[in-house]
């Protein structure tokens, strides 16, 4: 899962939805310097990530990646699912997706000082660029990941070029996350930070 959504499955509290956003900025060891609701927003994106590598429909979106990309397919399909659920948002959420991500926006804003001048730096551009909304192109999904793929130590690297992997199974790759993403809401809202 990307940023989207982490986001919505962090639920409505407004710190786990934080956490949610920043668990790929924060690697290891949660800082003890997060606040707590922060800190188990963090830990529910890890779970998801964690929960979507072993579901049936993520693996065979990954299987569907051609073996040219297949080291990024996990990569790849976060990014595809953060389409298919900019597109179908009204089916998993009742607030408006261009509103959910202005508050998001605002959110990491509010909490900019948890993060790394290189991590605040990202948040402003997410924000600039509206990156949440604009996921529901799928050339924006394919710009991503060409600009994802000159940041990978590996040199020249295989990414560019992924949303060619996007188009040739467009109907399946949604049908894989149509499939998932209910399953990913039950699971996300079972969390118990306290677990």
């Amino acid at each position: 899962m990307n940023f989207l959504a982490h986001a919505l499955l962090a639920g409505s509290d407004a710190e786990m939805r934080v956490g949610g956003l920043i668990g790929d900025f924060i690697k290891g060891t949660l800082p003890g310097r997060l606040p707590l609701p922060i800190a188990a927003g963090v830990v529910l994106h890890r779970r998801i990530d964690s929960f979507a590598d072993a579901h049936p429909a993520f693996r065979r979106s990954c299987a569907r990646v051609g073996l040219l990309r297949r080291r990024y397919a996990g990569v790849m399909v976060d990014m595809f699912y953060d389409h298919f659920l900019a597109n179908h948002w009204t089916r998993f959420s009742d607030e408006a997706l261009d509103a959910f991500a202005e508050a998001s926006y605002q959110l990491l804003s509010e909490h900019k000082h948890l993060l790394s001048d290189r991590h605040r730096e990202m948040a402003e551009a997410m924000r600039t660029h509206h990156w949440l909304t604009s996921y529901r192109s799928a050339e924006t999904i394919g710009y991503a990941l060409d600009r994802m793929s000159q940041r990978l130590r590996r040199q020249p690297n295989a990414l560019p070029g992924a949303l060619e992997e996007l188009r040739g199974a467009y109907s399946q790759f949604e049908g894989d996350f149509l499939e998932f993403f209910p399953d990913a809401q039950v699971f996300a809202a079972s969390f118990s930070p306290a677990a």
